[in-house]
């Protein structure tokens, strides 16, 4: 999806009651993948300081990655949270989710479009690239590439992590511009929040 569809794409996605409308909003505002989204635990997320830790032995290159969490991201998890679940965002009976989900979700919303989960990394990298000042290291590294020559990647020990909040804020800022739309917040989270959907 080209970048500057998303906002508009996020005021839908919000309209929508589902946990796997939760999870996908999440895995966009993240610049996630499928997996490192699904298979979160909280024991890898500490809310107050907005941060989740993806150990390495669920990332793609092996190595552990610390996301920075946008005000929104945080939002979502305080919501999920209260189901008592070890994953941040679990199927109907509290164990994870089905890889497949958002993925069925998201052609039930756009069943013309040729969208995909983990296309939304590559809106947020044309964002990043076509829309802001932020340097290439910085957004290869919110993606969790791996860059640079292997005497580069030796010597490159910082995850750049305090410059990655801030353009994550600032992702989340583009992807909530046309409306601030709120998920319904239902005394039983349950509801508005519809497990495995």
């Amino acid at each position: 999806m080209p970048y500057a569809e998303i906002p508009d794409f996020m005021v839908e996605l919000r309209g929508r009651e589902a946990m796997a409308a939760a999870a996908l909003e999440f895995t966009i505002l993240t610049a996630a993948r499928t997996n490192e989204t699904l298979g979160a635990m909280w024991d890898g997320v500490d809310l107050k300081i907005g941060i989740w830790v993806i150990p390495s032995s669920r990332m793609k290159k092996g190595r552990e990655h610390r996301v920075p969490l946008s005000k929104r991201a945080i939002e979502l998890l305080e919501q999920t949270q209260q189901l008592g679940s070890p994953y941040l965002f679990p199927a109907s009976k509290g164990g994870r989710m089905s890889n497949m989900a958002m993925s069925m979700f998201l052609r039930r919303m756009k069943p013309d479009a040729t969208i995909s989960v983990h296309g939304f990394r590559s809106s947020f990298r044309g964002w990043a690239a076509e829309a802001t000042n932020f340097a290439w290291e910085i957004c290869e590294t919110a993606l969790s590439h791996v860059t640079g020559t292997k005497t580069e990647v030796a010597y490159f020990h910082t995850d750049l992590f305090e410059k990655r909040r801030k353009m994550m804020d600032a992702w989340a800022n583009f992807c909530g511009q046309p409306a601030k739309i709120e998920r319904h917040r239902p005394s039983d989270p349950r509801r508005g929040l519809r497990v495995g959907a």
